[in-house]
C-alpha cells in the first residue's frame, strides 16, 4: 500500500520509460543487426516507414528527414516559398514553425487564434493576406487539427499555399480527413515527447504531390540527384535508421496509444468539466482529438503550477511567451496587445501528465490537487 502511495506522489508530466523498456525485446534484434551490418544512414528500415507512415496517415507519399523543424524547412523549398513571400500562422506555437519560415527565406506574419481551439483564426488570417502572402501554416495544436474547411477555402481564394504543422497532430481527424492530408504539404515532427516518437530527432513531410516529395528527398541530401552532382544546395536532413526502427515499432501501436490519450482526457474533462476554476480544452465533437497535450486555463497559473510540483504532479507550459512577445522576433515591432486571445491563453495555460498508461488513480490525485490549488486561489 506504501509503494502505491508513494506512486501517486510522483507522477510525471510525461512517461516515455515504460513504453520503451516495452518495445526494448521487439527493437533490440533490429539495432543489434543495424550495428552489425554498419547500416545507419536510409537502407530498408527508413523506406518502409516512409511507406508505412504515408500509408497510417492515408497520404501518397513520405520523406523522412531529421527533425520537424527541418520537415517544415524543406517542405517550404520545396514548394517554392523563399525571399519576398509572406507566410502567415499564429503566434501561439513553438518556434519551430516561425524558424522554418525564416530559413526557407521568407516572413512570417502572425493573426490570432481561435479562443476555443488555440488554433488559428480562418477569419482573422484572411485580413492578413497581402499581395506577398504566398503560404498560411494552420498549427494542429496540442493534438487537434485547425478548421481546414475553413483555410483551405481561404488558400483556394487567395491561390495560397497551405502547409500543415501537424507536429502534434499524428492520427487526428478534421471531420474524418487525417492531419496532414488537407493541405499541399504537411510536416511531422517525432521528438521523443510526441505521440510517435522517436529515441532522438527525426520528423516527416507527407504529401500528395510526388514532385514534392521528390524535392524534399533531394534537398535533404545536400540537393544531390545523385551522389557527387548537385543541381541545388540543399542540407543534410536524412532521417538515421535507428530511429526508423523504433518508429516502425511504436507505429503499430500509435492507434491503441491515442485511443488511450482520449480515454484519459474524457476521464479529465469528467473530472474537471465542473470545476468552474478550470476551463478544459475544447474538442470539436466532429474531429479525432489525439491529446499530444491536455491544457487546462486557470487564473495565477505559476502559483497552482507551484502547489502541484510540491504535491509531487508534473506540469508543463506550452506555451508560456508568444512567440510575438519573443526577444527573437523584436525585428517585427509587436508589443503587449496586438493579438489579445494568444496573450490571453499564454498567461493561464497548464498541461497536465498525459501518456497512454496514465492510471485513473493518477487522475484522481492529478485531480484533485488541482481542484485544491484552484479552491485556494479563491480563497
Amino acid at each position: 500500500m506504501a509503494d502505491a502511495a508513494d506512486s501517486l506522489k510522483n507522477i510525471p508530466f510525461l512517461d516515455l520509460k515504460t513504453s520503451h523498456q516495452e518495445l526494448w525485446p521487439e527493437i533490440a534484434p533490429f539495432y543489434e543487426q543495424a550495428f552489425m551490418n554498419a547500416a545507419f544512414i536510409g537502407g530498408e528500415h527508413v523506406n518502409a516507414f516512409e511507406k508505412e507512415f504515408a500509408a497510417f496517415c492515408n497520404a501518397n507519399h513520405c520523406a523522412t528527414v531529421n527533425s520537424g523543424t527541418d520537415a517544415l524547412h524543406l517542405a517550404f523549398r520545396a514548394l517554392g516559398i523563399g525571399a519576398g513571400d509572406e507566410v502567415i500562422t499564429t503566434p501561439h506555437t513553438f518556434i519551430a514553425t516561425t524558424e522554418a519560415i525564416s530559413l526557407a527565406g521568407a516572413t512570417p506574419v502572425f493573426t490570432d487564434i481561435n479562443p476555443k481551439t488555440y488554433t488559428i483564426d480562418p477569419n482573422l488570417a484572411e485580413k492578413a493576406v497581402t499581395p506577398r502572402t504566398k503560404a498560411i501554416v494552420p498549427v494542429h495544436l496540442y493534438g487537434q487539427c485547425a478548421d481546414m474547411d475553413a483555410l483551405m477555402a481561404l488558400a483556394k481564394r487567395h491561390n495560397l499555399v497551405l502547409v500543415e504543422d501537424a507536429a502534434q497532430a499524428h492520427g487526428a481527424t478534421f471531420h474524418g480527413r487525417k492531419a496532414g492530408t488537407m493541405g499541399h504539404a504537411a510536416a511531422f515532427s517525432f521528438y521523443p515527447g510526441k505521440n510517435l516518437g522517436a529515441c532522438g530527432e527525426a520528423g516527416a513531410v507527407v504529401s500528395d504531390d510526388e514532385q514534392v516529395i521528390q524535392r524534399v528527398r533531394q534537398l535533404r541530401d545536400h540537393g544531390q540527384a545523385q551522389k557527387y552532382y548537385h543541381d541545388v544546395e540543399g542540407v543534410n536532413a536524412r532521417m538515421d535508421a535507428l530511429q526508423a526502427i523504433v518508429l516502425r515499432a511504436k507505429l503499430k501501436r500509435l492507434g491503441t496509444w491515442n485511443d488511450a490519450r482520449a480515454r484519459a482526457a474524457k476521464y479529465y474533462d469528467e473530472r474537471l468539466g465542473e470545476c468552474g476554476q478550470v476551463t478544459i480544452p475544447y474538442r470539436d465533437p466532429d474531429n479525432f482529438h489525439i491529446y499530444h497535450l491536455y491544457v487546462v486555463l486557470v487564473e495565477n497559473r505559476d502559483s497552482v503550477q507551484e502547489y502541484l510540483t510540491r504535491h509531487g504532479v508534473g506540469t508543463g507550459l506550452h506555451y508560456p511567451l508568444p512567440l510575438h512577445l519573443q526577444k527573437a522576433y523584436a525585428r517585427m515591432g509587436h508589443q503587449k496587445g496586438d493579438f489579445p486571445v494568444t496573450e490571453h491563453v499564454a498567461e493561464r495555460l497548464l498541461s497536465l501528465p498525459m501518456f497512454p498508461g496514465i492510471t485513473r488513480e493518477q487522475q484522481d490525485y492529478v485531480c484533485d490537487r488541482l481542484i485544491e490549488a484552484v479552491d485556494q486561489q479563491m480563497k
